[in-house]
């Protein structure tokens, strides 16, 4: 399955429900995937995840909920930081022992700077947009969603 070779078999859980999630979950038609490029000492980053959180929130209340996950790839350089980052959020996370994951991927969608979103088909991990951060800031409601390129 595609997504799993991408992502890895499982991701991880936040907040209180602490555990993992298996990948293939993600995965179907008319789904998408969105690889949040961030870290916890990035000052874009946090004038932008809490855009990022509203965005998520509202958007799992609609008919479209089903339709986006997002997963954190964590630029973090320890696992405190990252703990400390990802408690923010709520979705899931490529784990912070998956180092060279989180750096492959970085590689493929040419990640320079963060924060990214990008956002892959969840059928045949694709990529759909490279540019999830605008589709954030200038469709807030998520009307215009996966914001195809």
């Amino acid at each position: 399955m595609a997504l799993v070779h991408l992502l890895g078999e499982t991701l991880q859980k936040a907040g209180r429900e602490r555990g993992t999630v298996e990948t293939r979950t993600l995965a179907g038609e008319g789904r998408y995937v969105g690889l949040y490029f961030s870290a916890l000492g990035c000052p874009p980053c946090h004038r932008f995840t809490p855009k990022l959180v509203q965005f998520y929130n509202e958007f799992k209340k609609t008919e479209k909920a089903e339709s986006l996950e997002v997963v954190l790839m964590s630029g973090d350089a320890d696992q405190e930081s990252f703990d400390e980052h990802f408690a923010e959020m709520p979705w899931l996370a490529i784990p912070f022992t998956q180092a060279q994951k989180r750096l492959d991927l970085c590689d493929k969608y040419e990640v320079l700077g963060i924060p990214v979103l990008v956002i892959v088909d969840g059928n045949t991990a694709e990529l759909v947009t490279d540019r999830g951060r605008d589709g954030v800031t200038t469709d807030p409601t998520g009307h215009d969603f996966p914001w195809k390129s």
